[in-house]
């Protein structure tokens, strides 16, 4: 797949994980995909949560990563 098809479903898969975190005061933003990385930032309450990597590696990534083959993992960026 080329790297413009895998960012756009990245960017469809974090629309539809999005409306969560917003509404639990956080939102996600899509950075870049590098390397097989996607690089992310995370807004609002997300950014200070305790929970965020729990959410960020079993919740966000595993989705990701499950839908995507050529993405082996996220990460976040400040």
């Amino acid at each position: 797949m080329e790297k413009e098809n895998i960012e756009l479903k990245i960017r469809e898969l974090i629309d539809k994980i999005r409306p969560f975190l917003i509404n639990d005061g956080g939102n996600l933003e899509f950075v870049k995909f590098e390397d097989g990385i996607v690089y992310v930032k995370l807004l609002g309450a997300c950014e200070n949560c305790g929970m965020m990597d729990v959410t960020l590696k079993d919740g966000i990534e595993q989705l990701i990563t499950n839908e995507i083959e050529e993405v082996k993992e996220v990460r976040k960026i400040d």
